[in-house]
């Protein structure tokens, strides 16, 4: 009788922990056992793609398993963060996080936090912004695009390398409001990234993109674009010939974006801390170095709860300064 309580206890016990949940960390001690997606909420061939790429390449190695990319674009970011928060919490979807998602409660674009709806694992990357024209544009240098927008703001079109209210629009909006120019008075054409962006550039659909320098690069090489200026306080060492805003605008300018790794909320445990161990050995490794490094991506490295009060300051700076543009009241 003794032997049955005990066995109807135990069976109690254990019902109780599967609709308690405490039993999805015991689940995932195995984790990955089959493929994970890595979700990226921007189009191939941008910044967001190319660092998502390499990590998930290298997370593959690590854990011997597919980490399969997949890019999932619109609403300026929103369709591809919403897809990392909804997915299933149990460590077979993760995505990169992007500074957007600080954006959008100020915005009225969704109601999701980067820190209370998601699990953040780790910040990677912060980038300074940089903008372009084509290589025959009219523009002669950085003192010209304000001069210009400044007189005629109406006859310019400008794609950002992202959305509208996004990283590369609200450093650009910083950059020409630091320079006298109302950057809410101009044809903002929205972009799913900056490859987009940057296409219609050279196809004579705008006449500005703001973006990072490694986005750019190979229409940079391939001398199709021109880089006006880097809004940051010292010149990139993989672009020592961008000049700063400084240098070229006369106004000090640091302003960009970030990227980060995040699943949905909830995850197990060790899940999660099987991935920050794995990240932060990628981040530190030779490879990984040299791929930013010869890209100019900027280096970056924030784990867990330090990830978590990163993202919720930028929610509060992010505000501030989509107010300071006319964007968010």
């Amino acid at each position: 009788m003794r032997g049955l309580k005990s066995l109807v206890s135990g069976v109690c016990a254990a019902v109780a922990a599967v609709a308690l949940g405490q039993v999805a960390p015991a689940q995932a001690a195995g984790w990955p056992e089959r493929p994970v997606q890595v979700i990226v909420p921007w189009s191939a061939g941008g910044g967001t793609d190319a660092t998502g790429r390499i990590i998930a390449k290298m997370l593959q190695d690590e854990f011997h398993q597919p980490f399969n990319v997949v890019n999932r674009t619109g609403g300026g970011g929103v369709v591809g963060h919403t897809a990392i928060a909804q997915a299933p919490a149990d460590g077979y979807t993760i995505g990169v996080m992007t500074i957007e998602i600080a954006t959008y409660k100020a915005l009225g674009q969704s109601q999701l936090s980067g820190a209370k709806d998601f699990t953040p694992i780790a910040l990677y990357n912060i980038d300074p912004g940089a903008f372009y024209v084509a290589a025959d544009s009219s523009f002669k240098d950085a003192r010209d695009v304000v001069a210009k927008l400044k007189a005629d703001p109406k006859k310019y079109k400008l794609a950002s390398g992202s959305a509208i209210g996004g990283a590369w629009h609200m450093a650009f909006g910083i950059a020409l409001q630091k320079a006298g120019v109302d950057p809410g008075q101009f044809n903002w054409i929205a972009s799913q990234g900056a490859a987009p962006a940057l296409q219609e550039l050279i196809a004579g659909g705008t006449d500005i993109v703001p973006c990072s320098l490694p986005e750019a690069k190979s229409l940079l090489d391939a001398k199709k674009i021109r880089a006006m200026a880097v809004l940051s306080h010292t010149r990139l060492k993989a672009y020592p010939d961008v000049p700063t805003a400084k240098e070229a605008m006369g106004v000090d300018v640091e302003a960009g974006a970030w990227r980060g790794i995040a699943g949905p909320k909830g995850m197990p445990k060790d899940v999660t801390e099987k991935l920050t161990k794995a990240l932060d050995k990628i981040h530190k490794s030779a490879e990984f170095q040299k791929f930013m490094n010869d890209r100019g991506f900027g280096l970056a490295w924030k784990a867990g709860p330090d990830f978590a009060k990163f993202i919720e300051q930028s929610e509060v700076d992010s505000a501030k300064v989509l107010k300071a543009i006319g964007l968010a009241k």
